[in-house]
Formats: C-alpha cells, structure tokens, sequence
C-alpha cells in the first residue's frame, strides 16, 4: 500500500484506535492476519482513525507490552483478536484484566451460554468431562466491570472500560477466528463501553474509486499536479495495488468544505486523465460488479493455462448457481478438440496458444453449455514453454456473446507463473465486464 503523502490531522480532536491481533502463527508466516485490516476497515467507516496494528505471539508480556504501548500513545480504543480459547496459551483475557487492574470473576450467565455450546459437540465428539468443565469455566471468566459479548464460537468476546483510576483505552476483546469476529462485530459494537467511545466520533465522508489499466505511477503524478494548485491537507488519500487493481480512496472529516473542496478537484482531474479506466465510484470489486452484470446472463468459461481459476472467482460469491452453467478446464489439445470442439488443424495451424483457438476455445463453451456469454483463456504462463513470437506470458482471451458480440485480446502478461494465470483471471473479467455493459476498449493489463 502506497500513501501519497496527503493528509489531515488524522482526526485530531476524534477518537484514535490500535489493534493488537494476537497468535504466535501470525509471526511465523504459516497464517496471514484477516482480523487486522477487517477491523481496521469497519473502525475507519465509523470515523475512527486507526493508528496502529500490531502483531503479537502468544506470550502474555508481549500482549502486555503492546497494550502498554497504546495506552502510552493516548488511543482510546484497543480491539484485540485471538487467544480466547480454553488453553493454557489463551492468555488475552488474564492480560487485558491485569492492564486494567479488573480482576477476572465467573460470569454465571455466559459460564452456561458457553457450557450449552460446548455440550452441542461433547456427546457425539467424546470430550472428556473435566477438560470441558475447565474449559467452560475459563472462558467465562470476565473483567470486573466488564461487558461479555455473545459467542459466536465457543469463546464469548469482552468490551472492557478503562482502568478504574488511570483511565487509558476501552479494550474490545474478540476471538481469533474471522468468522467469529464478523458475526460478533455488531453486538461488539453496541456494548456500552464500546458505545462510549463511539458516542465522540461521527463518521467520516468517503470517496472510493477503483481503476483497472493505470499504473501508481500515473495517479502519484496526478495527484502531484493537483496538490500544486489546490490545498489537499484536509484530506486523507490512499492508494493500493491490489488485485491488479488501483484503489483510490478518499477520506475526510464530515462538514469540511475545505475537504470537499480537495476531494471535488482530485476527482474531477483523475477523471479527466483517466476517467475510462475507472469501472467503480463505490469501492465495489471487479468480483461484485460482475456480480451484478451477470444477472439474468449464462454464462460458461474455457480455460487452459488458469486451470480453472476464473470459474473459480465467478462461483465464489453465494447465489452464482443462478449464473454460472459451469466451465471446461481444457489443458491439453484433445482436452480442446473432444470436449469444445476446436478443431484440431485448428490447433495444428495457430497453435493451442493463439487467437484463434482461443476464439473457437469461447464458441465451443457457448454452444456446450448453452451460454448467454462465454469466455476463454489460453496462454503460456512459464516459467518454460515460451518462444520469440510467444513469450512467456503471451495469453490470449475471447469473449463472445450468444447474440455476437466479441472482445477479443492477446496481451504479453508480466510476472511469473503465478502473476500471470492471475492477471489473466482479473483482464478476462474486466472483458467480460466490457461486453455486458457495451463499454469501450478495455485499458491494457
């Protein structure tokens, strides 16, 4: 993530936030955090300028430290992940109880919410009774003062108020998994300590655009530009590369003319540079766009050198089915010839890498599937198997429409293998995007 070097005060005056995720997996690479950037997300939305997230092992003076470190920084709220279970190394609830001098009690009440769930599994899965009487009372020892928070697994969450005479950070403790932390989130927030600290903040009025074919480089230069005629101080800019994706986010205080006087002006010159890359002015993803467009379509995918990644993407999303008719996973040339019936002189003429058969690749899907709208993928994604006319990450696209209509495209992909099957997923979905709505030519990858 690249930050242009535009920015308010941060919120100067509102409520600043850290989040501690804990799990010494975290540090060691195995597991990427999911929590950290969610929350940091949801807490942004509100208004609530995050300043740190910090990753944690599972050693109580590590989770100790951290929230020391916070609380020394004048954040005033701290939302932790993880180390809520039954085990020994499940240490965040003693340490956030220790920090804010809350000595842990039996809450009674979520010793039998947990032990009604717990006992759900312990017939069938044959725990033994006194490990789950243990780990029934465990986690439902609560800070004095604190609020427990229903579970949406076997571990309640906790919204602790600050330290009874130092004062310092509410503390919301959730559980690791990022399942749990979604679906306890809103009551997390409707707790009272939680409520608190969110009773000082508004939320702040955000511009979210999304580009497809633009370089950072690009929009660093257009921001440049404009920053030179026009004060961008009262704004929060953030670029990312993501997902072969420039994501342009804008974000300022609520009632700032002076911020929406910055945010019109980059708006409004990013659409006059680049205004045809742009496919959102949500934040919606190509995924959920597509979504979208594909309502009341068939559509039908052929691919080669993605192996099935596209069909993959398209049926993510719950409700597909009522899209998606399928695809065909066509690696080898008979794999083409027997099930879409490209023809093999075809094949033996252009090469299974080449337009042609990547065009006869999107008829075959059609007509097998019955399609509204196919698309077919066919490339070299290497590292080996390249040539001088076809390099490595040559890949060629066809989508085709049942009424005719066709995008056809043999870009040379950068990266390797990996990048390049993946860049070929997000260009042939940005083409099918094309052809739904009748847009233009589509910015190269």
């Amino acid at each position: 993530m690249a930050d242009e070097g535009h920015g308010s005060d941060g919120g100067a005056g509102g409520v600043r936030a850290g989040i501690v995720a804990t799990g010494s997996e975290l540090l060691t690479g195995r597991i990427t955090d999911r929590n950290g950037p969610w929350v940091a997300e949801r807490l942004g939305e509100l208004g609530v300028e995050v300043s740190h997230l910090v990753l944690v092992g599972d050693r109580g003076e590590d989770m100790a430290a951290a929230l020391r470190f916070l609380a020394g920084d004048g954040i005033d709220l701290v939302v932790t992940t993880g180390g809520l279970g039954p085990t020994a190394d499940d240490l965040t609830a003693e340490v956030v109880a220790d920090e804010t001098d809350r000595p842990l009690e039996l809450h009674e009440h979520m010793e039998k919410v947990v032990g009604d769930i717990i006992s759900r599994f312990a017939d069938r899965l044959r725990w033994d009774a006194d490990a789950l009487a243990a780990a029934n009372r465990k986690q439902a020892m609560v800070p004095r003062g604190a609020t427990p928070i229903r579970p949406a697994g076997t571990a309640p969450g906790l919204a602790v108020p600050p330290h009874p005479w130092r004062g310092g950070p509410t503390v919301l403790v959730l559980p690791g998994p990022p399942r749990e932390v979604r679906a306890m989130w809103d009551e997390a927030l409707a707790s009272g300590p939680v409520q608190e600290v969110l009773a000082r903040t508004a939320p702040w009025t955000e511009t979210h655009l999304r580009l497809f074919g633009v370089p950072e480089s690009e929009i660093a230069a257009t921001l440049r530009d404009v920053g030179a005629g026009t004060d961008l101080t009262p704004l929060e800019i953030t670029t990312c590369l993501r997902d072969f994706t420039l994501e342009v986010d804008l974000r300022h205080a609520p009632a700032s003319a002076d911020a929406a006087i910055a945010r019109d002006a980059v708006v409004a010159e990013i659409d006059r540079r680049h205004g045809k890359t742009i496919f959102s002015r949500t934040g919606q993803t190509i995924d959920e766009l597509l979504f979208e467009l594909l309502d009341g379509q068939v559509v039908a995918t052929a691919e080669s050198c993605t192996g099935g990644l596209l069909a993959g993407r398209l049926t993510a999303p719950a409700g597909a089915s009522a899209h998606v008719a399928g695809g065909v996973v066509s690696y080898s040339n008979d794999a083409k010839a027997d099930l879409l019936g490209v023809p093999r002189e075809l094949i033996e003429t252009h090469g299974a890498v080449s337009p042609q058969v990547a065009e006869a690749m999107a008829d075959g899907a059609l007509a097998r599937f019955g399609a509204t709208i196919a698309v077919a993928i066919t490339g070299v994604a290497g590292p080996g198997g390249g040539t001088e006319a076809k390099p490595v990450g040559y890949v060629c696209f066809c989508v085709r429409t049942a009424d005719g209509r066709t995008l056809a495209r043999d870009p040379v992909l950068p990266g390797e293998r990996g990048d390049v099957r993946e860049r070929s997923v997000v260009l042939a979905m940005h083409l099918m995007r094309r052809a739904l709505t009748g847009e233009g030519e589509p910015a190269p990858a």
